[in-house]
């Protein structure tokens, strides 16, 4: 499944295998034996069903998936409930609806400062998609400007260390680690009016998010809104650009091309039925939101573009694991993409879409460069 023309084009093979084989049990390119839902009915109700547990203790350990060590792995994302009831009521105590608005002039000046920058061509990944979620991030978080441009160069090599040097991105993981470290001391020392200090701040009678929380809270925020936003972003401005005239929507965008098609493993507590397989206890299990999301028994005409389209994508999920930050995403989206075609609204493609280059990952839909030209 996994070849050059499934990153160019994964919507076939999606459509094959939720017509064909909507539950069916595969290897990864690392070996790992996973069963894949493809069917929106299918994957929306796992999403909500308490039976398929997001934490790894309860795998048969055949998942390898991405290492990291404790302190960055005590998040939502690896946590059921009482632990994540919990953490996820603390959460939204600082990261409110008013937090995530407060950020629209920060956003909207860094996308203007950003798109300032540009004249003649550019490549709209390298030159806007990429620094922009960086700063939103460093702004949500309190990192300090003179901190910023080594913070994104961590998380570059983190998220695709260079060939050469596979061992870089253990490195970048250990360097985020300790400068998170450092910055949660610093906004406990000295509060500021930043999500971290907030997190910091948060708390229900005696309890209070511990250090190993709030350093994978943070580490948790980085990584998925970071590359989920350069992504989006990318996928969204190609979109717009292949439809001419079509008005942003940005949950239509999302639903169309989600940057995250295939969510977080889950595994089952017990042996559960899924389109008439029976998935065993312990067995992974990956939701395959960008073949749900194309589902022409949830979407009628899944493979186009319909700006005010009703209906739920799975997208930021369903459920109690629904993507905290999917306020934050839409806003940044919304700023991004409609800043872009506001001022330039020449823009086309550089080149021909079909010699566009896709990374090569199952998990991730996201274009390595976007060469535009701007009028």
């Amino acid at each position: 499944m996994i070849s050059a023309e499934f990153h160019t084009d994964p919507h076939t093979v999606y459509r094959r295998l939720r017509e064909h084989t909507p539950a069916t049990r595969v290897e990864l390119p690392d070996g790992s034996p996973v069963w894949l839902v493809t069917r929106y009915a299918d994957v929306r109700a796992l999403l909500a069903d308490p039976r398929m547990s997001v934490d790894k203790a309860n795998g048969d350990g055949s998942w390898r998936g991405f290492s990291l060590p404790p302190a960055l792995d005590a998040n939502l994302l690896n946590m059921d409930p009482p632990n994540h009831t919990r953490i996820r009521r603390l959460v939204s105590q600082a990261f409110t609806p008013r937090r995530v608005d407060g950020l629209r002039p920060a956003i909207q000046k860094t996308a203007d400062d950003l798109l300032d920058r540009l004249d003649g061509q550019a490549d709209l990944i390298r030159d806007y998609a990429g620094p922009l979620p960086v700063a939103v991030i460093c702004d949500l978080l309190g990192v300090p400007d003179g901190d910023r441009d080594r913070f994104r160069s961590w998380t570059d090599v983190m998220l695709v260390p260079p060939r050469d040097d596979p061992a870089a991105g253990a490195r970048a993981i250990g360097a985020i680690h300790a400068y998170l470290s450092g910055l949660i001391a610093a906004k406990r020392a000295e509060p500021a009016d930043d999500l971290l200090s907030a997190l910091i701040a948060a708390r229900e009678d005696s309890d209070r998010l511990s250090e190993d929380e709030l350093t994978s809270l943070a580490f948790l925020l980085l990584v998925a809104g970071y590359e989920n936003t350069v992504h989006a972003i990318g996928t969204g401005l190609l979109t717009v650009l292949g439809n001419p005239g079509l008005p942003v929507d940005v949950e239509e965008l999302l639903r169309y091309e989600p940057p995250a098609p295939v969510l977080l493993r889950r595994f089952p507590t017990e042996d559960i039925e899924v389109a008439g397989a029976v998935v065993p206890r312990g067995s992974t299990v990956l939701l395959v939101v960008g073949a749900a999301n194309r589902d022409p028994d949830a979407f009628g005409d899944p493979d186009t573009v319909v700006p005010g389209r009703a209906g739920g994508h799975l997208t930021f999920g369903h459920g109690i694991h629904y993507c905290v930050g999917a306020p934050l995403a839409r806003l940044e989206l919304e700023i991004a993409i409609g800043t872009v075609l506001r001022r330039f609204p020449s823009l086309r493609l550089a080149v021909p879409s079909g010699e566009l280059r896709w990374r090569p990952s199952f998990r991730t839909r996201g274009l390595v460069a976007l060469p535009v030209l701007l009028a």
